[in-house]
């Protein structure tokens, strides 16, 4: 008797099978709980938005490293033939450089083809201005200057022109090429806003002037900017009116200056 009671006090709290379950029981709840806080951290990261980066006039490879790094991937799904841009170079990209997308989803690149291809004019009478930049973009084709003319409907495409003539629906044409657009402007609605630009590159500040109604206007790059390419990857500083300028017509003229210096483009973060 003696000595089995020197054998329970030996194992001690843990010799009571009720106290030994309980303890069991505390374990597995804790266990349970950070599964599940590890799994919710996976699964708060896997919904993690990312912002989609500028790929425009990298290469195919330079873009895919890129975006492995940030959890993106890469595909070409067009191309067009821009004269001045290096074979292969990303001219266009979908999503935009500055979208929040999930981890993990693919960026359709539009790179520069090595030889000029043809496309058809699609009809762009009777579409609106946004409508017809979109076409055209799907086309492989530039949006160039924005027309403004008297009519009912505001932004409503009246005229297409190519080389300041009208270019009908059907006609082959090199991709690439820049087309302008005759678009209405009602008196009652014909005022917009500059949108501030700065801090984007070349080609996405032009694509959010369009946006805007308005037209780019003086472009002033930096002396160190001296091929299209150079251009591509310049950054505006500095732009004319401002978004604080006030109500602009539609059709106006933005002026941008440009530079590739990192002195000037830190600046535009401060």
């Amino acid at each position: 008797m003696a000595e089995s009671k020197k054998e329970n006090k030996k194992g001690g709290i843990l010799s009571n099978w009720i106290v030994r379950n309980l303890i069991l029981a505390v374990v597995f709840v804790v266990a349970i709980l950070v599964i599940a806080n590890i799994l919710l951290n996976i699964g708060t990261q896997h919904n993690k938005e990312i912002t989609v980066p500028d790929f425009t006039n990298m290469t195919y490879d330079e873009a895919r490293y890129n975006a492995e790094r940030i959890g993106l991937r890469v595909e070409i799904g067009d191309s067009v033939y821009v004269r001045r841009m290096k074979k292969g170079a990303v001219f266009a990209q979908f999503p935009k450089s500055g979208s929040n997308v999930k981890k993990g989803r693919t960026i359709s690149l539009t790179t520069n083809a090595k030889t000029a291809k043809e496309v058809t004019m699609p009809l762009l009478v009777g579409y609106s201005m946004r409508q017809a930049k979109a076409e055209l973009a799907s086309r492989g084709l530039n949006l160039g200057r924005l027309i403004y003319v008297n009519d009912i409907a505001t932004n409503n495409v009246l005229r297409q022109l190519y080389n300041s003539r009208e270019i009908p629906a059907g006609t082959q044409i090199e991709s690439g090429s820049v087309i302008d657009l005759m678009v209405g402007l009602n008196s009652d609605d014909n005022r917009t806003y500059a949108p501030d630009v700065k801090g984007l590159k070349y080609l996405r500040a032009v694509d959010a002037i369009h946006d805007h109604s308005l037209n780019v206007g003086k472009l002033s790059f930096d002396k160190q900017i001296k091929t299209y390419s150079d251009s591509l990857n310049a950054v505006v500083y500095k732009q004319s009116p401002s978004q604080a300028g006030g109500p602009q017509t539609m059709g106006a003229s933005v002026s941008l200056w440009l530079t590739t210096e990192e002195s000037k483009i830190a600046e535009l973060s401060k």
